[in-house]
């Protein structure tokens, strides 16, 4: 998907919407649960967005079914490029190509890759321009290498923490860690890296 398919606000919730049902009840919504949810007054204002969705390569409708509504997401995993500040790392935008491999590859399964960029985990084997596997989780436990949101930025390093001081710890003496006292500054936990893929090989 291209910056000009970017998606508009309304159409950002409603494909969060459909993604959110495929995962907890492993199946798409119907266009009348989707009225539903939005307050459509007709199926056709859902029908309207959902066609919007599909022109803009972001689902693909099925016709004659009642959910036939699916992810194109479904086909590969995401590949994210640079995230703007402030929005969510899956937003439509910032997916800049998909990679036809099974997530089921990685274990926990990946949920999107990740363009690196810098050199800040070299000596973890990250290196510019790989594609990092990242499992989405809000939550890490002590040395794992996450995806963290910080003061609006979006890096990769190893988690630790110590009460309320987490550090993100870059592997490459060049580079300092980053270190937030939670009680003033949040950290979000934005996914796990479970797998490296290099060249188009798993790494």
């Amino acid at each position: 998907m291209t910056r000009d398919n970017a998606l508009t606000p309304r159409q950002s919730e409603i494909l969060a919407f459909i993604r959110d049902t495929v995962e907890s009840e492993g199946r798409p919504p119907t266009r009348a649960e989707v009225c539903a949810a939005f307050g459509f007054r007709s199926p056709n204002a859902a029908e309207s967005h959902l066609r919007a969705l599909a022109a803009k390569g972001a689902i693909l409708l099925e016709e004659g079914r009642a959910r036939g509504i699916r992810l194109a997401e479904a086909l590969g995993l995401p590949v994210i490029g640079r995230v703007a500040a402030g929005s969510p790392i899956l937003a439509v935008e910032h997916v800049e190509a998909r990679h036809q491999i099974d997530p089921a590859l990685f274990s926990p399964r990946a949920d999107y890759l990740l363009r690196v960029r810098g050199m800040s985990m070299r000596d973890a084997g990250i290196l510019e321009g790989d594609l990092l596997a990242v499992h989405r989780s809000p939550e890490a436990r002590e040395g794992q290498v996450v995806v963290a949101r910080v003061r609006d930025d979006v890096t990769v390093k190893t988690f630790t923490r110590k009460g309320s001081i987490v550090s993100l710890l870059p592997a490459n003496p060049d580079f300092e860690p980053i270190v937030v006292d939670t009680r003033h500054e949040p950290v979000e936990i934005e996914g796990l890296a479970v797998g490296l893929i290099r060249h188009g090989i798993l790494a």
